[in-house]
């Protein structure tokens, strides 16, 4: 009887911790289904008693191992190609029409994210879309950024190899077209579509978003669709602010029917399309009237072993205690640049660049305006712009290594990754000790199949991580912690093994 009490006890703490910790919600009418999951877990931990395995877990802050495992127990991975069609048939007949006609001839950009991807259908029925209404797709800068927090999800995505199943809802030319038929009677999807789409490990609940380290900035479109459901009321309040910042004015946001209510939404216009809901966001701060909107007739569519540090750059053997990072707070900042700080930390970034503009007419452009405002227009998707600020902070303080980090951000969502990779050089000559400058190197290399020198430049990052505390936040990072970043490289190292 009393080990009963203990055990229901030890279920509402492990609830209450699951909630803190991944934002998924298993109230009591739900704690079969955690019980299910985490008996599975506690077996791939190593325990043989349950009631051990959840004393063990609630002993210590989680861990970012700790949390993937729960992950892959806990969150369903159902999911299959050209699921909802009707939301689909709105994006290719309506949204992307729209955006390809305002901006085919000037800056040729597209930018979505699968903000929980599972194993992939999703983000690539997207590629795939694009593939179809982008007869010119090499002349656009298409970005397809897809997360999950589950990493067994995330290495099947990135194998891009399916089963019958995952083809229930597409018509037969679709694997036809772009899948090619394996031995064992899966199905590898064609190189062509798969190079479109990057990913990435990510906790919509607990880590930072939108941000220019993670790719999670200026968006389009986010879809974000049947996880809302999962995590408590605070939670999803926050993830739906942090998406709403994510994307650029007008961008759209695309949940599941069951998570489509306007009260979730104060950011947001509904749009009523047939047989779909989308939310748009406004500037306004009340929200617009559901809007209808009529669809043009479309056709049916469906971690390895790392090299030495660069030499040279680092130190081999770096003594922890001989060196401290930087505070990464500042002190604090003269009005006006205070007030566009604040703004830009709650993600209303057009007035916060509409402050600076102010400020510059009367004040002279201080590298602190500057660097601020440059940001600012980046995480509005308004690249030119940010380009042209960030060259005149550069100008007004050549020697300062984040100016140039900046410019490489920006030239790479441009598509110009060569004078992307010529800033980051200049970043880490500038500042050999610059993490996120390894990092995005790492990122970039990466992406060119050039394997070898992104693992250097990742082991350079892992090597300058460890003078860090795991909670300390990166400068430039938009509130990226060391520790996470160094869990990101591993993911992203695990990931690329089984590409």
């Amino acid at each position: 009887m009393m080990h009963g009490q203990v055990l229901q006890t030890q279920w509402s703490q492990l609830s209450e911790f699951i909630a803190a910790a991944m934002g998924l919600h298993f109230p009591r009418e739900r704690w079969d289904d955690l019980k299910r999951g985490l008996f599975g877990a506690a077996q791939e931990f190593g325990f043989d008693d349950t009631a051990a395995c959840i004393d063990w877990l609630l002993s210590a802050p989680p861990t970012q191992a700790q949390l993937q495992v729960l992950a892959s127990h806990l969150t369903v991975g159902e999911t299959y190609f050209f699921r909802d069609p009707p939301m689909l048939e709105a994006l290719a007949g309506s949204i992307l029409p729209e955006l390809i006609r305002r901006r085919r001839g000037r800056e040729q950009r597209l930018r979505i994210w699968s903000a929980a991807c599972c194993s992939g259908e999703e983000p690539y029925s997207l590629a795939i879309l694009l593939h179809q209404l982008l007869p010119d797709l090499q002349d656009w800068d298409v970005t397809i950024t897809a997360s999950d927090i589950n990493v067994n999800f995330l290495r099947k995505a990135v194998a891009g190899l399916y089963g019958e199943w995952s083809f229930r809802n597409a018509p037969a030319w679709f694997k036809l077209r772009y899948f090619n038929r394996c031995a064992d009677g899966r199905y590898a999807l064609v190189p062509e579509i798969r190079k479109l789409v990057s990913f990435a490990c990510l906790n919509l609940v607990e880590d930072a978003y939108p941000s220019l380290a993670s790719n999670t900035n200026a968006m389009d479109v986010v879809f974000c669709r049947n996880v809302l459901m999962y995590f408590t009321p605070h939670q999803v309040a926050k993830v739906i602010g942090n998406l709403s910042h994510a994307l650029v004015e007008g961008g759209w946001l695309a949940v599941s029917p069951t998570e489509a209510s306007q009260a979730l939404y104060p950011r947001f216009s509904a749009v009523n399309f047939p047989g779909a809901i989308l939310f748009q966001k406004n500037s306004a701060s009340s929200p617009a009237q559901p809007v209808e909107v009529a669809v043009a007739p479309v056709p049916p569519f469906p971690v390895p072993v790392l090299e030495a540090p660069l030499p040279g750059i680092l130190p081999a053997d770096p003594d922890p205690t001989a060196w401290q990072p930087e505070p990464v707070a500042a002190e604090p900042l003269p009005s006006p640049l205070a007030g566009a700080q604040t703004l830009f930390e709650q993600g209303r970034y057009e007035e916060a660049a509409d402050t600076l503009l102010a400020a510059l007419t009367q004040r002279s452009p201080e590298p602190a305006l500057l660097h601020l405002l440059a940001r600012a227009l980046a995480n509005q998707g308004k690249l030119a712009d940010a380009l042209a600020w960030c060259e005149r902070w550069i100008a007004a303080d050549k020697l300062d290594p984040a100016g140039h980090y900046l410019r490489a951000i920006i030239l790479q969502e441009r598509g110009d990754p060569e004078q992307a990779r010529a800033s980051l050089q200049r970043a880490v000559y500038l500042q050999a000790d610059f993490v996120l400058a390894h990092f995005s190197l790492g990122h970039l290399a990466r992406s060119q199949g050039k394997t070898t020198e992104a693992d250097r430049h990742f082991a350079n990052a892992l090597h300058l991580l460890q003078r860090y505390q795991p909670d300390d936040l990166l400068p430039e990072s938009d509130g990226l912690s060391a520790g996470r970043l160094t869990e990101t490289i591993t993911a992203l190292n695990a990931l690329e093994s089984v590409s």
